[in-house]
């Protein structure tokens, strides 16, 4: 029986993927791969793409997520700088940054990842924790907390022994959880309590201080205008004085005239609240009006 042409195609088809199967391999966009030949590392391969390798058992590939993988540690105690235990738990991020490491360290497997990172970064997150007060941790002076900095340190502190160890690059890390044990938690309200005390008191210090300022400030204003206003009133007062002395002078040259003035300034005054009167008309200032009444008497109702 002859073979047909079809029997030949699908044989080369078969063929080609057998072969493209055994001599090449997929590296994917979230994948890194490590090549081994004879069970010994080769080469790491990041970029996408198809590459050529020798068949197995010749060359072995290993292919690992190369995004970034969650870490979660125990919520466990720790001792700040003040002798306080307080129970953290923090978070991290981290990915492979050394793939041959990473497989040979860990045998490329992930759970022994975490399990391993895990101590490291616990001694991390202890040692920064001694180095800062409670009060840095959780206070009721918000300016006091600096959580964002020990969450900083407790990174440098991890990534460095875990790069070495594992080949793994720790990414980020935070803190997240935050307790007390119920051993010292009344202690530690009882000093939330006394200094919210603190700074209560010292708000009405501040206070007190600035009102004695402002009174000050007020007085001062006050003392400055009433000076002013008395200079003002004794700069008036020469003035007039001055020109009361002119007319004095004056007057003196006229002693006829000015006792025609004081008289007419003395009737207005007498006549202005509609008084009457009954007086002899010699009398001043009431000579004035001599030639005015024909009676012998003068009665005025103003």
């Amino acid at each position: 029986m002859k073979n047909s042409p079809t029997t030949f195609v699908v044989a080369g088809v078969l063929a080609v993927i057998f072969a493209s199967m055994l001599f090449t391999f997929q590296v994917r966009q979230t994948e890194i791969a490590v090549v081994t030949t004879l069970g010994k590392y080769t080469k790491s391969i990041s970029t996408p793409g198809f590459n050529f390798r020798l068949p197995w058992p010749i060359q072995k590939i290993y292919k690992f997520d190369n995004r970034i993988q969650y870490f979660e540690s125990k919520f466990e105690q720790a001792y700040t700088r003040d002798a306080l235990n307080v129970l953290v738990s923090v978070y991290a991020g981290w990915k492979i940054a050394d793939p041959k490491m990473f497989l040979e360290s860990l045998a490329g497997d992930f759970s022994k990842a975490n399990k391993g990172i895990e101590p490291l970064i616990r001694n991390a997150k202890n040692g920064v924790l001694s180095k800062h007060l409670f009060a840095e941790i959780a206070s009721t002076n918000i300016a006091q907390i600096s959580i964002a900095n020990i969450e900083r340190e407790i990174l440098d502190m991890a990534k460095e022994p875990i790069m070495k160890t594992y080949g793994i690059e720790l990414k980020l890390l935070g803190i997240k959880q935050l307790g007390l044990p119920e051993s010292i938690t009344s202690k530690v309200f009882d000093r939330m309590r006394a200094e919210r005390q603190t700074r209560v008191t010292q708000f009405q210090t501040e206070g007190e201080k600035q009102a004695r300022i402002i009174r000050a400030e007020a007085d001062s204003t006050a003392n400055k205008i009433l000076a002013e206003a008395r200079a003002t009133a004794i700069e008036l007062a020469g003035g007039a004085e001055a020109k009361a002395s002119e007319a004095y002078k004056i007057m003196q040259q006229e002693p006829d005239l000015a006792n025609f003035f004081f008289q007419r300034k003395a009737l207005e005054q007498v006549l202005t609240n509609r008084t009457t009167l009954i007086l002899d008309k010699q009398t001043p200032p009431f000579t004035l009006l001599n030639g005015l009444f024909d009676n012998q008497t003068i009665k005025t109702n103003n």
